[in-house]
């Protein structure tokens, strides 16, 4: 009998989509959320808080592999420090974590790095709880999800000047993409940290605005800026691609798909 894994973070946009596929490979599955609900799908809704600890370990237990896709801006390394020791001491036998490529090149020093890029250094934070634990690891970094691009892009859309950061390229990946290969791995041994995973084309960030202003039919001004500090330039230089790795949609494509269907 195939043992139960444990996703946590099951009910966000990536979690939903391993839940899926674990499910499609016929692997019973157990979702851990602070809020369990969920449709009568045969899968299991435990309520758990990982801020807090409360109710992770009853979670936990009795899953062989968890599939770490919980996560946040503030809180991520205590987090995932929580779930490891609630998994070790459960005796769990593979953890899978998701996090973001250039967790480990964005240095995040001073106070604006910290309020525009603190993302990048709670992610490595949670890396290291992963790593320096005693229950066998895989890491998967990934670049920024179509979804979440598609949200700043939307934010930035609603001021009449946008000023857009200069020289920052980003290379956005599908979700369902980023999902199917964390199904991959948690169906596999632990590997550690396995290649970044990242979409197809690299584009500036006025490319990534302007694209949705035309899809969504709007127009507006924007203004070349400088971000300074050290974080910046990191990004400025490419630390957050992975240029081989390329893999999925475009973002043409997610766009035309996604506001196709949803209001702009």
């Amino acid at each position: 009998m195939v043992a139960t894994m444990l996703v946590t973070g099951g009910t966000g946009t990536l979690g939903r989509s391993v839940v899926v596929g674990l499910r499609r490979a016929g692997v019973p599955v157990r979702v851990l959320s602070r809020h369990p609900s969920g449709p009568d799908d045969g899968v299991e809704y435990r309520a758990a808080d990982l801020s807090t600890g409360a109710g992770v370990e009853s979670a936990v237990e009795g899953a062989e592999t968890i599939v770490h896709c919980a996560g946040s801006a503030k809180g991520d390394e205590e987090k995932a420090r929580r779930l490891v020791a609630a998994a070790t001491r459960v005796g769990a036998k593979h953890l899978i974590s998701i996090s973001v490529v250039g967790a480990d090149a964005i240095p995040v020093v001073s106070r604006i790095d910290r309020a525009m890029f603190g993302y990048f250094a709670a992610k490595h934070g949670a890396e290291r709880a992963v790593g320096e634990g005693e229950v066998p690891w895989t890491i998967l970094r990934a670049t920024q999800f179509h979804d979440l691009v598609l949200t700043v892009t939307r934010q930035m859309a609603k001021l009449p000047l946008i000023p857009v950061p200069s020289g920052f390229r980003f290379q956005p990946v599908d979700s369902g993409a980023v999902a199917d290969r964390l199904v991959e791995l948690a169906l596999g041994d632990p590997a550690g940290l396995v290649p970044d995973i990242a979409g197809p084309r690299v584009y500036e960030m006025g490319e990534l605005l302007r694209s949705y202003l035309r899809a969504a039919g709007r127009r507006r001004l924007t203004v070349p800026i400088h971000v300074p500090g050290r974080a910046a330039a990191a990004i400025r230089s490419g630390a957050t691609l992975a240029p081989t790795r390329g893999t999925g949609p475009t973002w043409e494509a997610f766009l035309a798909g996604h506001l196709a269907d949803t209001p702009h």
